[in-house]
Parts: C-alpha cells; structure tokens; sequence
C-alpha cells in the first residue's frame, strides 16, 4: 500500500509516500481501506519530532480517517467487510489502509459524506473529553475557546452552543472573526486589533467558568486572571509553549483548578466511554443538521507536503483533509 512516511523528523519536504505493508489487525480490531484523512496538529508536532508515536502506535501520521471496512477481526461484532465508517487511530491514517480498534470506530452519522466524517474524530473526541468530561461543563457557562476557527475550535464553539454556553474566542483576522460570529459565537476578539483579555476584564467582572487553551505562552497568566473563583483552565496545547511564571497565590485564593491531558495514550475503554457519549448526545445533531463538519480544504495524498506548510501557515478556517 501506499503511505506517507518520513525517516528523519523535519519540515514537511521530509515526508515523502512509500510502498509499506498493509496493517495486521488482532482479534479486536477492523482493517479500513481509507478514503481520507485528517489532517491535525498533532500530525504536525510529530513530524517535527516532538511528539514521538507512543509503543505499539503506528509511525505512520494520521489520528482519524473514513473509509469502508476491508477485513474484520475474529471478536469483532460491530461491523462487517463494506461498512462505511469513520475512526480514531492510533496513527496510521496517511496511507490506503489503516488498523482501527472496534471501540473507537463508528458508522458515519447520517447525512455526512465520508469526506466530512474524516474530520469527526481527533477533534470531537478531543473537545468532549476536555471540556465535559474533565472541565465538567454545564448548561450556561462562559467559556473562553482560543483559536475559534482551528478544527478544536469549530468543534468547541458547536458544542458549546448545545449546553446553552456564552462563547468567547479569539481569532487572527476579520475574516475568521465574520466566520465565528456567523456561527453564533457572542464575543469574537480578533487579537491582532484588540486585546481579548482587556475586552473580557472589562466586560466579565466575576471571570469566565472554563478557558480551553492551545496556545500556551503568555496566554497562561492571561487565562488564569480571568477565570472566576473555582474556574478551570483546560490546556490541551501550546502553540506559544509550555512554560509561564504563574502566581500560585491566585490559583489557591481563587479554589482554581489546571488540567491538561493528550488523548492519544489514554487506553481504549476511555476512548468508547467518550465514542458512547458523542453516539447518543452529539451524533443526533450531526443528522438534524445543528452541528456540521465544516472544511477548509481537501489535498491529494501527493501533495500532503502542501497540506502540512498550509496547517502550518494557520489561515485555514474548520479542518484540512487528505484524499486518499
């Protein structure tokens, strides 16, 4: 099969497609003849070396890809050869066959192409584990979503607007600003023009409930002043890196609490808890139209190159996927 690979980590020139051997798959798992692939920033962070695939994970790039299912594992019940579904992996998503664990695969939601369902996983599982299962959210919070139009982004905003949230957001220019507030988002700040954390301040005297950062840096104090008492900081990246002075003595006045985590190493069961959850409330909304897969681009597997130095450039609004 044909897939992307690189042997030493780098800009995107060191990716370049091989001939590999198709995946063997166990007991548990499918074998999807993959049709796309997202493309995330996770992908991006290990092909610069970063962010190493964990043991038995595939180096292969790749979190999340839609297909049909070519061959089933001996336990397998879900599916059957044919079934056109959409999963999260982990790793292996670049190529024209990727092996997936039942637990965290899923038979596309109605009314969403196979293009569309490629950009389901990395980022809804993400969001809905942060924000409902770690930041506990409720009906009516504000929370604060750096980078609304990113992937993360759109996938936030959308969910949000389900539990009824006042959303903020910061966003880099006046045409993903329009693109947020057309999406319903109350507070749009475009940073390069304003300063989000002065707006807020001003606006917001208690503080917000839950920020959702990726961007880190001198982002972390700012986020961490305008959190109420007993609000979260959810940090699932740092764009802007990974270290800040911060004054603890606010964090202990306000009863703040710090989380982060990354999704990938968590153990399977963990994932079909957040697949489960996202079937029954997130899904349904997927089919009736309120929460929509939104993309910025699409790339042919030849030019994956492009389609990282795109990522990397950060104009994309929604998500940028791989035809495979």
């Amino acid at each position: 099969m044909k897939a992307v690979c690189f042997d030493t980590p780098g800009t995107p020139e060191v990716m370049k497609i091989s001939n590999c051997e198709i995946p063997k798959i166990n007991d548990e798992q499918v074998l999807i003849e993959v049709k796309y692939a997202g493309v995330n920033r996770p992908d991006v962070i290990q092909r610069q070396g970063h962010y190493p695939a964990p043991p038995n994970h595939s180096k292969i790039l790749g979190l999340e890809v839609s297909g049909y299912v070519y061959k089933i594992g001996a336990n397998v019940e879900k599916f059957k050869k044919g079934d056109k579904v959409a999963a999260l992996v982990n790793g292996g998503g670049y190529a024209q066959f990727c092996s997936s664990d039942e637990e965290t695969t899923f038979k596309i939601p109605k009314n969403i192409s196979l293009k569309e369902a490629a950009t389901i996983p990395e980022c809804f599982f993400t969001v809905w584990s942060n924000l409902i299962m770690r930041g506990k959210l409720r009906e009516k919070q504000k929370v604060l979503v750096h980078g609304g139009t990113s992937g993360i982004g759109v996938s936030a905003i959308q969910l949000l607007k389900l539990y009824k949230s006042e959303i903020f957001t910061t966003v880099g220019t006046n045409k993903k600003k329009q693109f947020c507030e057309n999406l319903g988002v109350q507070n749009v700040f475009n940073y390069k023009e304003t300063d989000f954390y002065d707006e807020i301040k001003r606006k917001e005297k208690k503080g917000l409930d839950i920020v959702l950062d990726y961007i880190g840096g001198d982002y972390i104090n700012k986020n961490i002043n305008l959190l109420k008492s007993d609000g979260k900081l959810i940090s699932i990246g740092f764009l802007n890196g990974s270290q800040a002075n911060i004054n603890l003595m606010k964090i202990m006045l306000k009863r703040l609490t710090i989380t982060g985590s990354t999704l990938r190493i968590r153990e399977k069961n963990y994932k079909a808890k957040i697949l489960s959850d996202l079937r029954k409330i997130v899904f349904p909304n997927f089919e009736n139209g309120k929460i929509k897969c939104y993309i910025d681009s699409v790339f042919k597997l030849k030019d994956v190159v492009s389609s990282h130095k795109y990522l990397e450039k950060g104009g994309h609004i929604g998500k940028i996927v791989l035809e495979i």
